[in-house]
């Protein structure tokens, strides 16, 4: 086994149900959260399709075949497309699903390469070398006018629309998810979350818990645990992964 495992939904102190998604498919090396949105349980339902779809598009389209990164990046473009039809059509044809989004963050981690596919605000964060990293962009309102330089960090975090999410999975009819592709090592963790976990703890307190935890379990029940003493004011999911040995390539000798 190349890697350990850990995977938390909550529901958080606040809200009344759980509209957060979580897959951890071990076997496939695949892991993903998702954080939905809209009313009358619709956020619900959006997240579930879309793990629910991307579940039963790699158990049809055996991903171990597949070793060439740029036709992995055609096939979770292709699978994530899949996705976002499915619940746009839910979403269009079933007047209280009107408006149902969600959020995706995806992890895809075979032997040395860690291939994130991203939509929305639910994130990936690398830990290395006692340094936190974020891997993925926000695609939201705030961070755009952040990047314009409109707007500071600090005034990032009481921003009136700081929840705006500019791309999500159903929201239109395609959506361009954002793909990246790093090497991994033995000893690196990485860190797929929803909002309610870094809306609630700072970037360094996730780099210290993160770091300090002394298995992958642990780092997984302390970051939902601190975020819900903090607030819990929305749902938390985490996915946390700590790879444990490198695979050899082949031929490197």
């Amino acid at each position: 086994m190349m890697h350990q495992v850990a995977c938390i939904t909550d529901k958080g102190r606040h809200r009344p149900g759980n509209e957060d998604f979580i897959l951890c498919m071990e076997s496939d090396y695949l892991f993903m959260v998702a954080d939905g949105v809209g009313g009358h349980n619709s956020g619900e339902l959006a997240s579930r399709l879309a793990g629910e779809h991307i579940k039963e598009y790699i158990k049809a389209n055996p991903i171990h075949d597949i070793a060439d990164d740029l036709m992995l990046k055609d096939y979770f473009l292709n699978c994530f497309s899949e996705a976002n039809q499915n619940i746009y059509k839910w979403a269009s044809q079933v007047e209280k699903n009107a408006g149902m989004a969600t959020t995706a963050v995806l992890a895809y981690i075979p032997k040395n390469k860690a291939y994130i596919v991203n939509v929305g605000d639910s994130r990936a964060y690398l830990v290395r070398d006692s340094q936190l990293y974020q891997i993925t962009e926000d695609h939201t309102y705030v961070n755009d006018l952040l990047k314009k330089g409109t707007i500071t960090k600090e005034e990032v975090i009481n921003h009136p629309d700081r929840n705006m999410i500019t791309r999500a999975l159903g929201s239109e009819e395609t959506v361009e998810p954002d793909f990246y592709l790093l090497d991994v090592q033995k000893g690196d963790r990485i860190l797929l979350c929803t909002d309610g976990l870094y809306n609630e703890i700072e970037a360094e307190e996730i780099r210290h818990l993160a770091q300090t935890a002394i298995n992958i379990e642990l780092m997984a029940q302390e970051l939902v645990g601190r975020a819900n003493q903090y607030g819990g004011r929305d749902n938390i999911s985490v996915i946390c992964i700590e790879i444990k040995e490198r695979e050899k390539e082949k031929d490197n000798e």
